[in-house]
């Protein structure tokens, strides 16, 4: 089996709301994403011959899902005030709802099935909020 990983990075705010702890606050992170995609076998015959995919190709489709999230507070639906929403909205501050609660674990899930949609050989993705903490997301193969 081949595999392959590449990484990008983005800045970005959130919190999580009902949480006990410190993260219930606003507070930001250099979020990594790291891509692994893999191949029992090296394409023949093409441009990319002896290549799993291209890490052009890979890592573009990659930075494009970050950067939605660059410099953006996120925050689940239906966590902000419709208010406080309108707020930071008039003081133009950039906005990124998403459907899950924004830890780790929901954006390695994300990632993964972004990348999958769009046709890479993805298997697996982690996601660290900080050097030190990181939560991966692959799909469980069935044994038969």
């Amino acid at each position: 089996m081949y595999y392959l990983k590449t990484s990008v990075a983005f800045d970005s705010a959130h919190f999580l709301k009902h949480y006990n702890g410190k993260c219930a606050n606003i507070h930001g992170h250099r979020w990594v994403v790291e891509a692994e995609v893999s191949s029992p076998t090296l394409q023949e015959n093409t441009s990319q011959s002896g290549m799993v995919i291209d890490f052009g190709d890979l890592k573009k489709v990659l930075k494009e899902l970050a950067d939605s999230f660059d410099h953006t507070l996120i925050y689940e639906t239906d966590t902000l005030k419709p208010t406080t929403r309108k707020a930071l909205l008039e003081e133009s501050f950039a906005l990124t709802e998403v459907s899950f609660r924004p830890t780790a674990e929901n954006f390695a899930r994300y990632f993964f099935e972004r990348l999958k949609a769009e046709h890479m050989p993805v298997s697996a993705v982690t996601v660290y909020e900080t050097p030190n903490n990181c939560a991966c997301y692959r799909e469980e193969k069935p044994l038969c």
